[in-house]
């Protein structure tokens, strides 16, 4: 009995591991200077690609969202900073414009906060 009650913790662990606090290391990053402030993002196999965006405090941001996963957790993209929710329909895109912003990091997920991706203003 021990031992099945230790698996499942460890099963417990490794959900919240998985879903909340793994980081990928190959994150993919984009400047929005270099895109003349538009940036295109695709929600593919559980992730945002790129998942971190750098992005000025001098322009505004333009991101184009284009849906590739048929998961319903892609279905929506959420910035709750900018109080933002946009519903993301398969194989179309769906611009989203940012208005300029102070200097951090700000998150953005869909609803149930297992895609996740960051803007981080410089």
């Amino acid at each position: 009995m021990f031992i099945i009650n230790l698996v499942g913790i460890g099963l417990i662990l490794l959900i919240v591991w998985w879903f909340w606090l793994y980081s990928s290391k190959n994150e993919q990053k984009m400047s929005a200077n270099k895109t003349n402030g538009e940036i295109s993002i695709v929600v593919q196999d559980g992730v945002y690609q790129p998942s971190t965006i750098a992005l000025s405090t001098s322009t505004g941001t333009t991101l184009k969202f284009t849906r590739k996963d048929p998961s319903p957790c892609a279905a929506t993209v959420i910035f709750p900073d900018f109080e933002i929710s946009e519903e993301l329909p398969l194989n179309k895109t769906i611009e989203i414009s940012l208005p300029m912003m102070k200097k951090g990091k700000y998150v953005f997920h869909c609803q149930m906060q297992m895609y996740k991706g960051y803007l981080i203003v410089e």
